[in-house]
């Protein structure tokens, strides 16, 4: 048997843009050449897709961490990098995705083959080739990739199920639910045999069918977290209708039929309005009369007649009756669409790391870091002059020597900007 398993934390990474190619031309017969470095390839993107192949966030136990291909880096001759493979990422259908750092709902995957940009690829690095003007013909630099974007998130599933059955333990839930479909969940006589939520598939005779959910047993004080039942009451959220399966062989019939609906309401008020068809089940555990009876009672004590079934989930009487009115009930009744709070996703296409970090290692020293200037100092040549008159303008553009300023640096002071050691000249920014 798989093991259910409904919520798990991941972490996803884009892939880098490959970076620009420094590179000239040097063929025999061809002037004077020319720059040729092509551009870094884009990296891959991260996609999320709904699949009703999957039941449970099993896998991702297993492995947590999914990482898209990186572009790869220019070339000479202008030959650009290979853009990196994008990568799709199964997930079950009624999966939320939250993301960890900003605490936010992102996408909810509430349909089969959904699919959900998570993060954005890098764009890739220039090569020298795109730098060339009619003034500049022979430029010394190229350009990084894009950083990828990586992210903790949270997934929660919420099954997806037409029809789910409430009750409390040994109701007869998992014998109903593997009489009408073909699932088949552990029965016991004991409380709580169920420890998971079972999905079925009920056919119907034209060959259409409905998705049913046993969720385990609830009891008294569910809502706050009692038993098994508060675990899994998110699943039954989605369902279009309720079978509430009462064990009419229990003495507390109705006392425990009222119960259960109390911890409905009390986890989400909005299934206390859900529609609901009372089961009264194991008739073949009293007697002939007393069935009929506990019926009545139901009907006098809540006002039902209509949506009260009398069966027997372990010799299936009554369930044809049952199965005919549910074909038509399902038939009237609109998918269940669960307002939430879901926020536009901004943080899938943010690829800025031009963060930077000022340390004063000593009384003439400075530090700078950043995810940026890594990336930077990675295409420059220090004993290239073009290439560092480069790097400098951008430090300048990102605010880096106005932060440097603020730290109180002076003229002849020392800056190692990402591994990059040079010094300071007021007068040259």
């Amino acid at each position: 048997m798989v093991a259910f398993i409904d919520k798990a934390k991941i972490r996803v990474i884009s892939g880098a843009g490959g970076n620009g190619a420094l590179a000239w031309r040097r063929e025999k017969y061809v002037d004077k050449g020319g720059p040729a470095g092509g551009d870094g390839g884009a990296g891959g993107d991260v996609y999320f897709v709904a699949t009703s192949d999957m039941s449970t966030l099993l896998d991702f136990t297993h492995k947590s961490v999914y990482k898209a291909q990186r572009g790869e880096n220019g070339r000479n001759k202008n030959c650009h990098g290979k853009n990196g493979e994008d990568l799709y990422i199964k997930m079950p259908v009624g999966v939320l995705v939250r993301d960890l750092k900003s605490n936010k709902l992102i996408a909810d995957l509430d349909y089969d083959g959904k699919t959900i940009l998570i993060a954005k690829g890098g764009r890739g690095g220039r090569g020298n080739a795109r730098f060339a003007t009619s003034q500049k013909r022979a430029p010394q630099f190229c350009e990084p990739g894009e950083p990828s974007i990586e992210r903790e998130l949270e997934l929660e599933l919420k099954l997806i199920a037409d029809v789910g059955l409430v009750g409390m333990p040994n109701a007869g839930k998992s014998t109903l639910i593997s009489t009408i479909s073909a699932a088949r969940p552990k029965i016991a006589d004991y409380p709580f045999t169920t420890l998971v939520p079972n999905l079925g598939v009920v056919k119907k005779p034209d060959g259409d069918g409905f998705v049913i959910a046993d969720i385990p047993g609830l009891i008294e004080g569910a809502s706050e977290g009692l038993g098994l039942g508060y675990e899994f009451l998110r699943h039954v959220q989605r369902c279009k209708l309720l079978l509430h399966v009462v064990d009419i062989s229990n003495d507390l019939n109705i006392e425990n039929y009222k119960k259960i609906n109390i911890e409905l309401e009390k986890f989400d008020k909005e299934l206390s309005k859900r529609e609901q068809i009372i089961v009264l089940n194991k008739c073949d555990a009293v007697k002939d009369d007393k069935a009929e009876e506990i019926k009545k009672q139901f009907e006098n004590e809540l006002g039902i007649k209509n949506d009260i079934f009398v069966i027997s989930a372990a010799t299936r009487h009554g369930i044809k009756e049952l199965l005919d009115y549910l074909y038509i009930k399902l038939d009237s009744l609109e998918d269940i669409k669960i307002e939430l709070d879901i926020e536009e996703d901004v943080a899938s296409l943010d690829n800025d790391d031009s963060d930077f970090e000022i340390t004063k290692l000593n009384k003439n020293t400075f530090e700078v870091t950043g995810g940026k200037l890594k990336r930077l100092a990675s295409v420059t040549d220090i004993k290239n002059m073009s290439q560092m008159k480069r790097f400098t303008n951008i430090l300048d553009s990102m605010g880096v020597y106005d932060g440097l300023r603020e730290c109180g640096i002076n003229n002849g002071d020392t800056i190692i900007a990402a591994g990059i050691e040079f010094t300071f000249d007021e007068n040259y920014y």
